[in-house]
């Protein structure tokens, strides 16, 4: 377990920095907004492959296959040192789709080993875990990424992402994990490899519920994350950098979110984790629109860090044990999809409801709807017995 967390320590690090730069390098050659919110489009554009993507990691071995994509990165991302002027924007954003389209394989294969290498019963505690690392990362990484920017410009800081996927290809390498070779399907046809995956969530009474909750909340999330200029604006009468402030409060959230999922998970089931995150992140929200005064803004921040991280390691857990482990890379790869994909689609939605609503009623609304959402998922709770794990 070190060993796999270090690595997810020392990437997270880098693409956290990555992630961030993107979007102000391509605005300091092109001078234009749309252009450098295009960067965190590239990024997540391959993530709508997920299913057909995921694929490659139920067809190989995962541990050989996420060394081989770390490596990959660092060779590939040093060619960002000729991004000099904007004639040469075009390659920042083929590396940048190239960038997201490794991460939902590393992601896939990611799940898919730990759903091999360790004992269901320690999955919700590795995932929290797992999820302190990257949130711990996403409060150090973007000081240091801003600094080398402005000191240095983007160069430095592809070389430091490449050199983070170099360390996390050697703890990869060297993390001690027995695999055996992968199942061959009966059709070797990709397409129907990846519909196979689709079908076996599709099928799941229990990881559909849970991934469409996931869905649910992360269209929320966007939404939520579209308003968050305008609460800054007018409700708390800050300047547009006071997001940052709320946004690091909600990192704090999210750090005491993963401590605390292994030992909740030991008690209560992955669906009651999701009607419990679900429900913590719908009232703060509510609350952050209705009180729009600094207190009552950080105090949401902050637990909308605790919830929203809970439905996606509820769902993320609930994957792993219940998907065929020879197909858990493509389950995964599709729940992936089908989560975050709202999520993007919601920016641009909230967008629009912001300008036509005021956040006072807007932040309620979307909180009515998913405690409402929170509810439905309560009554088949309890009458499976799964609201409390016995012992």
């Amino acid at each position: 377990m070190r060993w796999y967390l270090t690595g997810v320590v020392v990437s997270g690090f880098g693409t956290t920095a990555m992630w961030l730069v993107s979007g102000i390098w391509v605005k300091s050659l092109t001078g234009s907004d749309s252009m450098a919110a295009l960067a965190s489009f590239a990024l997540w554009a391959p993530v709508l492959l997920g299913p057909l993507l995921g694929t490659l990691a139920d067809r190989v071995r995962r541990r050989p296959l996420l060394v081989v994509l770390n490596l990959a990165m660092a060779c590939l991302l040093p060619l960002l040192l000729w991004v000099e002027s904007a004639d040469r924007v075009w390659l920042l954003f083929a590396v940048l789709v190239l960038y997201g389209a490794q991460g939902t394989v590393h992601d896939a294969a990611e799940q898919a080993l730990i759903a091999t290498a360790f004992d269901e019963k320690r999955l919700g505690t590795f995932n929290g875990l797992r999820m302190t690392a990257n949130e711990s990362m996403k409060l150090i990484a973007p000081l240091v990424a801003a600094g080398l920017f402005a000191a240095y410009g983007g160069g430095p800081v592809a070389l430091l992402d490449a050199a983070s996927f170099a360390v996390a290809a050697g703890v990869f390498a060297l993390m001690p994990v027995r695999e055996a070779a992968p199942t061959r399907p009966e059709s070797s046809n990709w397409w129907h490899e990846t519909a196979e995956g689709v079908r076996l969530l599709r099928e799941s009474r229990a990881l559909l519920p849970l991934v469409a909750t996931g869905a649910f909340t992360m269209l929320l999330a966007g939404v939520n994350g579209a308003a968050i200029y305008t609460v800054v604006d007018r409700g708390l009468g800050h300047a547009p950098a006071y997001v940052g402030v709320l946004y690091a409060v909600q990192g704090v959230g999210s750090v005491l979110a993963g401590l605390v999922t292994g030992p909740l998970l030991g008690r209560i089931p992955e669906r009651t984790l999701a009607v419990l995150g679900l429900a913590l992140f719908s009232v703060a929200i509510g609350v952050r629109g209705a009180l729009p005064y600094e207190a009552t803004a950080l105090a949401a921040s902050a637990v909308i860090g605790l919830g929203l991280p809970w439905v996606v390691i509820a769902v993320m857990t609930a994957v792993q044990k219940e998907a065929p482990p020879e197909a858990v890379g493509r389950v995964a790869a599709t729940a992936n999809t089908l989560v975050m994909a709202p999520n993007a689609l919601a920016i641009a939605l909230g967008a629009g409801l912001v300008a036509l609503a005021d956040f006072r009623v807007l932040l309620p609304v979307l909180a009515v709807a998913g405690l409402g959402w929170a509810a439905t998922l309560l009554p088949g709770a309890y009458r499976r017995g799964l609201l409390i794990r016995g012992d």
